[in-house]
C-alpha cells in the first residue's frame, strides 16, 4: 500500500503520550481505562520496543497504535485514525507496520481487541481481511 502524501510513520515514544491519548479520547470505540495512565503506557512501549506506532502530518499525530508479544502471540490495542485522515489507508498502514515488527519479533499470529458494538471498527478489520472470533471469549480480573 502506498504511503500517503505528508504523512510519515515512526515509532510511538513517550513524548508523543498527551498527543496520543488525546486522539484516542476524540475516536469513537477506543475504549480507556487506568491501564492507559502515561506509567503503564511507558511499561508497554520498554517491554515492546520498536512495535507501536504513530502517523504524523507534519508535527500533528493523526493516528496511533499499540502492539506487543507475549513471546508466542501479537496483540493490537487501539488503533486510532483521527476522523479528518480516515479512508486513507493510514490505519491500514499502522498495523502493517505494527504487524512487520511482530514478524521480524518470530510471532506468526496477532490477536486484536475490538468491542462488540464498535460496529466501524469490526467492519474495518473485517474489510482488511480480519477473522472476527466468536468461538473465543475475553476473561479479565482486576488484580
Amino acid at each position: 500500500m502506498e504511503q500517503p502524501s505528508g504523512i510519515t510513520f515512526e515509532a510511538f515514544t513517550m513524548d508523543a503520550y498527551d498527543a496520543v491519548f488525546g486522539l484516542w479520547t476524540a475516536c469513537e470505540g477506543v475504549g480507556l481505562s487506568d491501564a492507559d495512565s502515561r506509567p503503564n503506557i511507558e511499561r508497554f512501549l520498554l517491554r515492546n520496543p520498536g512495535m507501536s506506532f504513530v502517523a504524523r502530518d507534519g508535527e500533528v499525530i493523526i493516528g496511533a497504535i499499540l502492539a506487543g508479544h507475549d513471546g508466542r502471540r501479537g496483540y493490537l490495542h487501539h488503533l486510532a485514525v483521527h476522523p479528518e485522515y480516515r479512508r486513507r489507508g493510514i490505519g491500514h498502514l499502522l498495523f502493517e507496520t505494527a504487524l512487520d515488527a511482530l514478524r521480524a519479533a518470530g510471532i506468526k499470529k496477532c490477536h486484536g481487541f475490538v468491542f462488540r458494538d464498535n460496529v466501524r471498527g469490526l467492519d474495518f478489520w473485517r474489510a482488511v481481511g480480519w477473522t472476527v472470533r466468536e468461538d473465543v471469549r475475553l476473561i479479565s480480573k482486576d488484580l
